[in-house]
C-alpha cells in the first residue's frame, strides 16, 4: 500500500512541476517545454537509478521517486503529439530534429545521470562504511 501512495504522491508533484514548466514556455511556438521535461526527467531518472544501484532504498521511496515523480514529470504522449504537430505544420526538418534531440538527448542524459548517481551513491556507501568502522 505504501508503494501506491508514494507513486500517487510522486506523480502529483511531477505533474504539477510539468505544468509549471509548460506555463513558463507557452509563449514559444516550439515545444521546448516538453523537450526540457523529457530530457531533464531522463537525467533525473538516470541519477536515481544509478544512486539506487549503489544505495538500496525502501521500495516505496524508489517507486515514489522513479515511477511517480519522474513518470508524472515526463510525457511521451505530448512528445508524440508535438512531433506530429511540427510535421503537419510543414516543419519537417524541425520535427525530425525535435525527435533526434529528445531521444538522443534523453538517452545521453540518462546515461550521464546514471554514472553521476552511482558515483554519489558509492561515495555515500564508502562514508557510511568508514564511519561505522571507527
Amino acid at each position: 500500500m505504501k508503494n501506491v501512495i508514494a507513486v500517487g504522491a510522486g506523480a502529483a508533484v511531477g505533474t504539477y512541476l510539468r505544468y509549471l514548466l509548460n506555463i513558463q514556455t507557452l509563449a514559444v511556438e516550439y515545444p521546448i517545454g516538453t523537450l526540457l521535461e523529457n530530457t531533464t526527467g531522463s537525467l533525473l531518472l538516470g541519477m536515481l537509478s544509478g544512486y539506487f544501484a549503489a544505495v538500496v532504498p525502501k521500495p516505496w521511496v524508489k517507486a515514489g521517486l522513479g515511477t511517480g515523480l519522474c513518470g508524472g514529470f515526463t510525457t511521451f504522449s505530448t512528445f508524440a503529439s508535438d512531433t506530429v504537430w511540427l510535421y503537419l505544420d510543414h516543419n519537417i526538418i524541425q520535427s525530425f530534429l525535435y525527435v533526434f534531440v529528445t531521444l538522443g538527448g534523453g538517452v545521453t542524459l540518462a546515461l550521464l545521470g546514471f554514472i553521476l548517481g552511482q558515483s554519489i551513491g558509492q561515495k555515500k556507501q564508502g562514508k557510511e562504511k568508514a564511519g561505522g568502522a571507527l
